[in-house]
């Protein structure tokens, strides 16, 4: 079962960038894993934030193919109202672990994991998504949601093969 997470724009912060890609080779270590980041659109001075969600959609929906379980990441304040936090499904990580296992063992080809940029997602990728997730009702930055995943998937893959990483 391969894994891929989508993610809009490159991370900026050489620190942020540097622990996500840590986190992202050990993930690989567990699973076979992907990152597709998409550019940063150019010129975006005189696009609306919807025209800027529109066009990040569709770069992320020509990344999808039928039969993939998509799930959906947001905690941008002003993301579309089903992505906000406090409607995303929050996970303890154990039961995070537990529900990955579950569509690993049970799902579609891939499961994708998206996450959108600062201003959140347009309706095409909502529409295309199984389920939606909050990794926090707190709003952090779409740069530090990155890492903040990516250590979570790597501590629900630690989980599962029984190791150390994670203390209840």
């Amino acid at each position: 079962m391969k894994t891929l997470l989508i993610l809009v724009g490159k991370t900026t912060d050489k620190s942020v960038a540097k622990l996500t890609e840590d986190y992202i080779s050990r993930i690989g270590h567990y699973i076979q894993f992907e990152v597709n980041v998409i550019p940063d659109l150019k010129n975006t001075s005189k696009l609306t934030e919807a025209q800027i969600k529109t066009a990040e959609g569709e770069n992320i929906m020509k990344l999808l193919r039928p039969g993939d379980h998509c799930i959906v990441s947001s905690m941008e304040h002003n993301a579309v109202m089903r992505l906000l936090d406090e409607h995303g499904k929050e996970y303890r990580s154990v039961d995070f672990a537990t529900k990955l296992n579950k569509l690993w063992s049970n799902s579609a080809r891939r499961i994708v994991f998206i996450i959108g940029g600062p201003y959140g997602f347009s309706q095409k990728p909502v529409d295309a998504a199984n389920e939606s997730i909050s990794l926090s009702k707190m709003t952090f930055s779409h740069q530090m949601v990155r890492l903040i995943f990516v250590e979570q998937l790597y501590r629900a893959l630690t989980i599962l093969n029984h190791e150390p990483y994670h203390h209840e």
